[in-house]
């Protein structure tokens, strides 16, 4: 057989020379088998068809008797009812004896090699008959000289034999094959694309039904008093939390965001953490709720007095973020309830949890719109409104009664009376559960405030106040920053931060008028501003001179401008009067004051002495310059911020701050030593949180809300089986009924060039599988909602099936067909197997770079790029023997090229191609023009393996990425 054309040989056993064909013979004439007893007579016949000639050859044990060499030969084959017969004739024959041998002069044998020479002349035949009458079968070699020979010595007419015939050749050279001529099932063509339509019209009914089913699928919920009790006691089992930390401090990049920040906050206990804006509230927050900061944060933190791990707190606590991360295609109800079977106890049973959802919805005043989705702006509805999502959120974390819970900014985009639902939500938490809530607020109402417990006031990063909220006004009234009556605190303390943190401004300067005769004509702002809330810490050097009953020279000094802020004339001014309807008394010595200056009261120069007795200072004269402050200590801000916080850090509510710290770290200290004989350690009535659910159970639910969020989002899924259908049935109509020729063999290449692009391509939508829930998922992650290997189980499974295996399936079984590729089950299950390979193998890839990538037109053009290499090595467009070996190694990362090498493989390894050149058909095996494309005719199963192995790789690295980069950090 030619090279390459092995696999396609057979053996053609008729007896008609093709080519070359070879017959081995028993001779059967009796006597000669008689005569020679043990030594078994045999001859062998073959015929070569080109050069017409033939051979005879005489063999006896084993051993070449003599042979005869016959041409210019012909031969026919002719077949009846009865019988089949085949016959050569050649005109000329030599026959020649080989010495020794017998019949040829072996011991006891006659010799016959001058018979040989000078008798046989020809013409010479075989023949050989197979009939219904076995007893004619049968083969005979015949020449008259030999005939003679054979009749006086034997006594037959002839040489007779029964022989065996055999040709090597291939399938197609075979007498009477006839290339079978390809016919397409068009009704079969015609019920497959009807089936795919169906099965899309069904998927598309079933979105349907499953969006539109009513929402009131949840009936009333009984639960028994046994399990009403047991799952009271597993939500009432916590130890209350109380919360210290001292000293907490935060560097981000060599900028001081917090600094020595102190307090405590105690089970049954509302803590508020308030300031202006850029303070520091949310970073502290973090850190208390000890979220992964990218900074350095340093300080001591103790739950209960112990010190505890951050898993161990993160178990037992709650967090809402400020900005609200919720799928929008769930309704209420729903995410509500997921956050509930991911997190609250797995002992708890399934309809006590549904009852513990709905509770909770009541309290926030959301049970109204508990079917309602939550909807985006993006999405096809708004949805519910902004202060809404924000009580779904908090629902979510209350729904599994936290022992600590931490909301940043959780009335903000809120109404005033939703604002005050929300924190009294909170209160009932605090007072019924005793639990512990943690949270930051900007500028709340006064109903919200007088909620409060415990306050902390930051500004710059820094502690203006921190301790129990019924002290705070007394503090900062001793201090001498009354709050005006009527006036809300919590403005008051805000506006107060504000401005003691303003630097002074040199280029801001009041305008003073003065009479020549000093009568005491007041000074006016030129400015506009806006009148502001509370005093500045500066004024301190001015009532100082007022209390000393002295007047300085440079205080009487007339200027045409001094150097005196505006803010201060108007502060002043405003709270500075007691009662406007009485005149003032006049100072003495005909000083000139502003009119703030003249309005203080008694009660305020005291408050002003009293602060300047407790920062240890003589009453400071009125400088040149009032907003001179005194020497900046370690860490100051140059401001009037600096003397709020000294004073704040002396003060009796921060010396009993830290006592109760202290206090309550010994305390816990000596417990846990009593029993575990060192300090610190795990004592038995340590906060613990509950029991999650398996991973198969928290697989279970998100794969359920993984599929509500396709269903309910079904345009990408439509949209891949419709062009599927589309692509399919186009591409079967261009590449319709593919010939065995060249031109079929070239349609074979770009129709599977075509297809693998397609799908390759197609699967960058996988980009964007994982980036609209990044955020979601970290912050669940960061809350222990579930691990995250279920999470990415349920996001492969359903991104795999729906959108990368079943549309393949459905081109493959409408373009097969199609196309009329070998029509054999076998063939069309291996290219199905290397169409869906290809297209895991790609999904993978994507959704590990949309994992690693969290810009998208990074991510895309990452993806593009991956796919395009992976083509150029494909093996179509670069022939693989043409590939520079020092990037030939690039070809076996290239899913193009396995799945290419594959398809092409499968279908054209025993495909024998026609070229009609010149009117003659030529024959090209499909194998010997794989072999010159550089494709391994040997490697199908290799490829699919190579495939299957990248597929899983990419999965596992993927997981790899989304466990190890995916981390929350703030």
């Amino acid at each position: 057989m030619p090279p390459k054309q092995e696999d396609g040989a057979v053996c053609y056993r008729e007896g008609i020379v093709v080519n070359e064909n070879y017959q081995i013979c028993d001779i059967t004439n009796k006597k000669i088998v008689e005569t020679l007893k043990e030594r078994k007579p045999q001859a062998t016949f073959s015929c070569n068809a080109e050069q017409e000639t033939c051979n005879f050859q005489f063999w006896v044990g084993q051993q070449e008797s003599f042979y005869c060499a016959l041409d210019n030969c012909a031969w026919k084959a002719e077949a009846t009812d009865t019988q089949n017969s085949t016959s050569y004739k050649c005109e000329n024959i030599k026959c020649s004896c080989i010495p020794g041998r017998f019949l040829c002069g072996a011991e006891n044998s006659i010799d016959i090699g001058d018979f040989l020479d000078q008798e046989i002349k020809g013409p010479a035949s075989f023949s050989t008959v197979h009939s219904e009458n076995a007893r004619e079968d049968g083969s005979k070699f015949s020449e008259p000289a030999m005939n003679q020979l054979i009749s006086s010595v034997f006594g037959d007419t002839s040489i007779q034999l029964q022989c065996h015939s055999g040709e090597c050749l291939y399938r197609t050279e075979v007498p009477g094959y006839s290339r079978p001529i390809k016919k397409i099932n068009t009704p079969l063509i015609a019920s497959v694309i009807a089936g795919c339509a169906l099965f899309v019209v069904a998927v598309i009914l079933l979105i349907f039904f499953l969006g539109r089913r009513s929402s009131r699928r949840y009936g009333p919920i009984h639960l028994g008093d046994d399990e009403e009790e047991e799952n009271a006691k597993l939500l009432a089992d916590h130890k209350p939390a109380a919360l210290y930390f001292d000293n907490v401090s935060y560097n981000l990049k060599g900028k001081q965001i917090l600094t020595g920040i102190t307090g405590a906050v105690h089970p049954g206990e509302l803590l508020a953490i308030m300031g202006a804006s850029g303070a520091g509230k949310t970073s502290f927050l973090d850190i208390m709720a000890r979220k992964k900061k990218r900074g350095v944060v340093s300080g001591d933190f103790w739950l209960n007095g112990d010190k505890v791990t951050d898993d161990e707190f993160r178990s037992v606590i709650g967090f809402v973020d400020q900005e609200d991360t919720m799928l929008p295609t769930l309704t209420v109800h729903e995410t509500i309830l997921d956050s509930a079977l991911l997190r609250l106890p797995k002992e708890m049973s399934v309809a006590s949890k549904v009852q513990k959802v709905e509770d909770v919805e009541r309290q926030l005043g959301i049970y109204h719109i508990r079917h309602q989705v939550i909807g985006s702006e993006e999405g096809n509805g708004r949805g519910i409104s902004g202060g809404e999502k924000r009580r779904v959120g908090i629902a979510c974390e209350l729904v599994t009664s936290p022992s600590i819970l931490f909301l940043d900014e959780p009335t903000s985009g809120l109404d005033a009376f939703n604002a005050f639902n929300v924190v009294e939500c909170l209160v009932t938490l605090v007072k019924t559960y005793n639990r512990t809530v943690v949270f930051t607020i900007h500028q709340p109402r006064s109903n919200i405030v007088a909620l409060f417990d415990q306050l902390i006031l930051l500004a710059q990063g820094r502690t203006v106040y921190s301790g129990p909220f019924d002290k705070c006004q007394n503090y900062f009234d001793s201090i001498g920053y009354s709050c005006p009556p009527g006036f809300n605190i919590a403005d008051y303390l805000v506006d107060l931060t504000m401005h003691a943190s303003t630097p002074y401004d040199p280029n801001e300067q009041v305008e003073v008028a003065f009479s020549a005769n000093g009568d005491g004509d007041i000074t006016r702002a030129s400015s506009t501003r806006a009148v502001k809330s509370i005093a500045s810490l500066s004024n301190v050097s001015i009532v100082g001179s007022l209390g000393s009953g002295a007047e300085s020279p440079q205080a009487i000094r007339p200027k045409n401008k001094r150097k005196a802020s505006i803010r201060q004339q108007q502060e002043r001014q405003l709270y500075s009067r007691k009662n406007t309807s009485e005149p003032p008394p006049r100072p003495s010595g005909g000083s000139l004051r502003s009119e703030g200056d003249s309005m203080l009261g008694d009660d305020e120069r005291q408050q002003w002495v009293k602060l300047s007795k407790q920062q240890g200072q003589p009453p400071p004269q009125v400088n040149e310059d009032p907003h001179d402050l005194p020497p900046a200590a370690p860490g100051a801000t140059g401001t009037d911020l600096d003397v709020l916080i000294s004073a704040y850090n002396e003060s009796e509510v921060a010396a009993a701050l830290r006592d109760d710290i202290h206090n309550a770290a010994d305390t816990a200290n000596g417990a846990n030593g009593h029993l575990n004989g060192s300090p610190n350690r795990a004592a038995s009535g340590r906060v613990k949180g509950y029991r999650k659910p398996w991973i198969h159970t928290q697989f279970i639910i998100l794969s359920r809300r993984t599929w509500r969020n396709i269903y309910r989002n079904p345009m990408l899924m439509l949209t891949h089986y419709a062009i599927a259908i589309i692509l399919a049935v186009f591409v079967g109509f261009l590449f319709y009924g593919i010939t065995d020729d060249l031109a079929g063999f070239q349609n074979r290449l770009g129709f599977f060039f075509f297809i693998l692009a397609l799908f390759g391509f197609s699967t960058l939508t996988s980009l964007t599988v994982f980036a609209p829930e990044r955020l979601l998922f970290v912050r669940e992650r960061a809350k222990g909602y579930y691990h995250p290997f279920a999470y990415y189980l349920s996001k492969v499974v359903f991104d795999i099936v729906p959108l990368r295996l079943i549309p393949p399936i459905i081109m493959c079984i409408i373009v097969y067909p199609m196309t009329g590729l070998v029509p054999a089950w076998a063939e069309f299950f291996k290219f199905l197997l290397f169409i869906v390979l290809f297209n895991l193998a790609a999904a993978t890839i994507c959704l590990f770079i949309g994992i690693c990538v969290r810009n998208q037109g990074v991510a895309n053009l990452f993806g593009v790029l991956v796919m395009l290499f992976s083509l150029l090595f494909g093996g179509f467009l670069l022939n693989h023997n043409t590939i520079p070996k020092p990037v030939a190694w690039l070809q076996q990362l290239s899913i193009f090229h396995y799945a290419f090498e594959g398809l092409i493989v499968n279908e054209a390894r025993y495909l024998t191609l026609i070229d009609k050149q010149y009117g003659l058909d030529i024959e090209v095996p499909g194998s010997a023009i794989l072999s010159s494309f550089g494709f391994n005719t040997l490697a199908l199963w290799r490829d699919a393996i190579g495939l299957g192995a990248i597929c899983g790789a990419f999965l596992l690295l993927g997981y790899m990425a989304l466990h190890i980069f995916l981390v929350e950090k703030r």
